[in-house]
């Protein structure tokens, strides 16, 4: 199976690579601007296609690696052209295969494939890609051909709905950005108390870290620990006392998601009094 990409940006350079190392099946690039082609081209040791109707025809699979706003208009180009039986892809995690309009009449099949990973470098990502999840959603009738090419490079994978698309990359926004901003209200916080940056990474690091570890191994339930597992009233009636403006939101927000996990770790424990202390914060 021929693969190619319309799109050189760092997702498409990343996958790209990985295909052409591990299955020596990559086609090439193609993209508006010609010399991020060329550059996707060289690294990959592939071709730098001068037009998208060229790299269609050589393609089997076509992945359009471009900012989701730009996928539609690189589809309402490719739809035109002759792709009955090619499998037409894109990377966006927040989009589904139907943004792949009318592709049934056109007798292509579209996917949405997302990886579970910050893409950050363009040249260095793929050799972090295997160790990501990516997710599959799209025909039914090929999945099965999405899913061996993925295996072929060591990707792991899950199916998922396009009804659950933004449900999910929703998700993955929690588990990786909002923790960026989660830990930032956390060194805010500690700037307050006069901690240096240098002490900000000491105190932060084995906290981070451990917790994280812990709750891969162990799960989130067997993981909590805290004042709100222990069902300690005066503490975080004190932290909600001294803490302000957003990081008090984030605070009272987020020890109600953890009040959940400690009822289910204790279901015996009654926390009906710490419930009414953060939801009467709300309007305060």
């Amino acid at each position: 199976m021929k693969v190619g990409f319309a799109g050189a940006g760092k997702v498409g350079c990343s996958l790209g690579m990985l295909f052409s190392e591990t299955q020596h099946n990559l086609s090439g690039f193609y993209s508006r601007t010609s010399a991020s082609a060329e550059d996707a081209a060289v690294f990959t040791k592939s071709k730098h296609f001068q037009n998208l109707e060229t790299l269609i025809e050589e393609s089997d699979t076509v992945f359009i690696t471009v900012p989701d706003d730009a996928i539609s208009e690189v589809w309402d180009s490719i739809k035109c052209m002759h792709i009955a039986g090619k499998l037409i892809c894109h990377c966006s995690g927040s989009l589904s295969s139907k943004i792949f309009k009318d592709i049934e009449k056109t007798g292509a099949y579209g996917f949405s494939i997302h990886p579970l990973l910050a893409v950050s470098d363009r040249y260095r990502s793929y050799q972090e890609l295997p160790k990501a999840l990516f997710t599959i959603e799209g025909d039914a009738d090929r999945i099965s051909a999405i899913e061996t090419l993925l295996e072929g490079s060591g990707i792991k994978h899950a199916v998922i709905s396009a009804d659950v698309k933004t449900r999910y990359h929703g998700a993955a926004v929690m588990c990786s950005n909002l923790v960026i901003a989660l830990i930032r209200a956390a060194e805010d916080e500690l700037r307050l108390c006069g901690f240096s940056e240098e002490q900000l990474r000491e105190a932060i690091t084995p906290l981070l870290l451990g917790n994280v570890n812990k709750v891969l191994n162990v799960g989130t339930g067997a993981a909590l620990t805290g004042p709100i597992e222990r069902n300690d009233f005066g503490t975080v009636e004190k932290h909600l006392k001294t803490f302000q403006g957003i990081d008090k939101e984030v605070y009272r927000v987020l020890s109600k998601k953890t009040l959940d996990v400690a009822r289910q770790k204790h279901p015996n424990m009654d926390y009906g009094k710490l419930e009414l202390l953060l939801n009467n914060q709300e309007d305060q």
